[in-house]
């Protein structure tokens, strides 16, 4: 295959007006990019920063980049991995995306039942009576990041 040299990859020209706005269509229509990601990624190869801003703004404004979509779509990628809210959260700052963008929506679900889930996925329906074994599966669902509350009541709960 080819390799570009460090020479070679110095030698490109940076991105300005209509190429860095294409280079910017073509990311997104990849994957969504938060507005922090998007900047950033754009960043290394514009001339200019300050028309980065002014593209991702205007991005934004056409909804073509949405910092929501973004946010919806880790949350419920992150539930399906098994992820509690404080996972979640870590997530989102990790993109850079303020927490209070789907608030509504982490209050909405049921935490003990996603807990509750994931035990019985990984250790069984059994209430373990063992100290050893039960503190196994609570480290396993604070790893998760669940609160303790919550683990507390789905390591307890019994298959109903």
């Amino acid at each position: 295959m080819f390799k570009r040299t460090e020479e070679q990859s110095q030698q490109r020209t940076p991105l300005t007006g209509q190429r860095l706005r294409s280079y910017a269509f073509a990311l997104l229509t990849r994957r969504d990019y938060s507005k922090a990601e998007l900047t950033e990624k754009l960043t290394r190869y514009a001339q200019n920063p300050e028309e980065v801003k002014q593209l991702v703004e205007e991005l934004s404004e056409q909804n073509y980049q949405s910092d929501q979509r973004v946010a919806e779509q880790m949350l419920a990628s992150q539930i399906r991995k098994g992820r509690g809210p404080k996972r979640i959260q870590q997530a989102l700052k990790a993109k850079q995306l303020e927490n209070d963008l789907i608030a509504d929506e982490i209050h909405d679900i049921d935490w003990v039942e996603q807990a509750y889930e994931l035990k019985v996925k990984k250790f069984g329906e059994e209430v373990e009576k063992d100290p050893k074994l039960k503190a196994k599966q609570i480290r396993f669902l604070q790893y998760r990041g669940f609160d303790l509350d919550v683990i507390i009541k789905a390591v307890q709960r019994r298959a109903d």
